[in-house]
């Protein structure tokens, strides 16, 4: 190979650094990929902290999230009015799912997924799909995300309003803990593992947040300081089951997002 002449290689040199120099300049996202599984996105060259819209009632954006111990991560967060779409629970123990297929199954804008589950696939709390119940629900602690008959959408204290069946729901998910409620950090005991989280949030205006943390950044703790600091009127904040199951699938409005679990999925959130 012929040697490059010390001047020539100089000016390459710098023009490099004058680039990576002007990419790093930019608020731009930068790819993901964990253990293996990569975070995919079309909507590259997004800038941070912009809500980019997906459907009627359906934003996406991407924030740089920083824990005190220095974590950090870009986080993937779909907001969604619940009064503009349909939003489901899916659960099949018998025949759980890749997010792919969740995906193609149920032809959906948004899927995430949900609470948490045994070795047999079952659900480790109440679960309702379409009107039917699985399993019983928590009692004394955690939360319950859940949609009535009339379509309305909450996050719910189980400690401080237990499951009554009375409710009539007709989806739901229950899992463990509750990070924010009415704005504030909650005390909980929950190990100190830093892997990916799913979360479900409630803002002050009655919308849905799904926040997904794609990489082994954070622990349950650095998390909920983390939310109860930003913008984003945060009311009530649900960890659901993370690590392995962690997933979320986005796609419309020519934005699609794919983050596949490593393990298939018995139960997930619908959006359509």
């Amino acid at each position: 190979m012929p040697i490059m002449p010390a001047k020539r290689l100089l000016t390459c040199l710098c023009v490099f650094c004058l680039l990576a120099c002007s990419l790093l300049a930019c608020d731009v996202i930068p790819s993901i990929s964990v253990n293996g599984t990569p975070v995919t996105s079309s909507s590259g060259g997004t800038t941070l902290n912009e809500w980019m819209p997906v459907k009627p009632g359906v934003e996406l954006r991407y924030e740089q999230w920083k824990a005190a111990s220095g974590d950090e991560d870009t986080v993937i967060i779909t907001r969604i009015d619940p009064a503009k779409v349909h939003i489901s629970v899916g659960y099949q123990p018998n025949k759980p799912l890749s997010m792919k297929n969740w995906m193609k199954q149920t032809n959906a804008t948004v899927i995430i997924n949900g609470g948490y589950f045994d070795a047999q696939d079952q659900a480790t709390a109440l679960t309702i799909s379409n009107g039917q119940a699985y399993g019983g629900s928590y009692q004394g602690c955690c939360g319950m995300f859940a949609v009535d008959s009339q379509g309305n959408a909450s996050i719910q204290s189980l400690a401080d309003q237990p499951y009554d069946p009375s409710q009539q729901l007709q989806q739901a998910t229950q899992s463990r803990p509750l990070l924010l409620v009415n704005g504030k950090r909650t005390q909980f005991q929950e190990d100190s593992a830093t892997t990916r989280r799913t979360l479900i949030a409630e803002d002050t205006q009655g919308r849905l947040l799904f926040i997904v943390s794609p990489s082994q950044a954070f622990a349950l703790n650095e998390l909920a300081d983390v939310l109860e600091k930003t913008d984003l009127s945060l009311k009530t904040v649900l960890n659901l089951d993370g690590g392995t199951s962690t997933g979320i699938y986005v796609n419309g409005g020519g934005q699609h997002v794919a983050l596949d679990p490593i393990t298939t999925l018995p139960i997930v959130i619908i959006v359509k």
